[in-house]
């Protein structure tokens, strides 16, 4: 199987996105791409390929979604790097609102494994779709944000992000009715 790469710049930093034929294997925020793409390709055994069409989706709506416009990403994904129950967790955390939160006992809970908290903290750990599968809205159960890998701002900036847009929604919609 062949895999191809590319980068969108995004207020977080630069994205790697790696994908097969069948859709978007890796998203990653990067500090330093080639890094990412070093240690992604030794991880998996994969050698992905320069290809800028790679991001031909995926970059529009990075830029709506950082602009506030965007909800969720409709982008294909090749779940190939996840099984088992990281991927039912994660799958389940595609189901999280936009703006809200779920603690990693609730995530659980609703992917049928209410006692695997630490499993659904895993998966998010090691999450391969930084951004648009967004682990960055699972919290601790005591409402703390905890870690999204080595950027725990990171997840702060999305929160922030996700209810200040939110909010700007809520206030227009209140007065488009007056």
């Amino acid at each position: 199987m062949s895999y191809r790469y590319a980068t969108a710049d995004t207020p977080l930093g630069t994205v790697v996105a790696v994908a097969s034929g069948a859709g978007l294997v890796a998203v990653r925020v990067a500090d330093e791409p080639g890094h990412a793409l070093g240690a992604l390709a030794h991880r998996h055994r994969i050698s992905p390929e320069p290809d800028d069409a790679v991001v031909a989706e995926l970059a529009p709506q990075l830029e709506e979604y950082f602009d506030g416009r965007r909800r969720s990403f409709d982008v294909a994904l090749d779940w190939q790097l996840v099984s088992g129950f990281a991927r039912e967790a994660l799958q389940t955390v595609r189901e999280i609102p936009y703006g809200e939160t779920a603690s990693y006992g609730e995530v659980a809970a609703l992917a049928g494994r209410p006692r695997a908290h630490r499993a659904v903290g895993t998966a998010c750990r090691d999450t391969p779709f930084s951004i648009v599968v967004p682990v960055h809205r699972v919290i601790r159960s005591d409402g703390r944000l905890g870690e999204y890998g080595s950027f725990p701002e990171h997840k702060r900036f999305l929160i922030d992000l996700e209810r200040t847009a939110t909010r700007g929604s809520a206030a227009a919609e209140g007065t488009e009715g007056s």
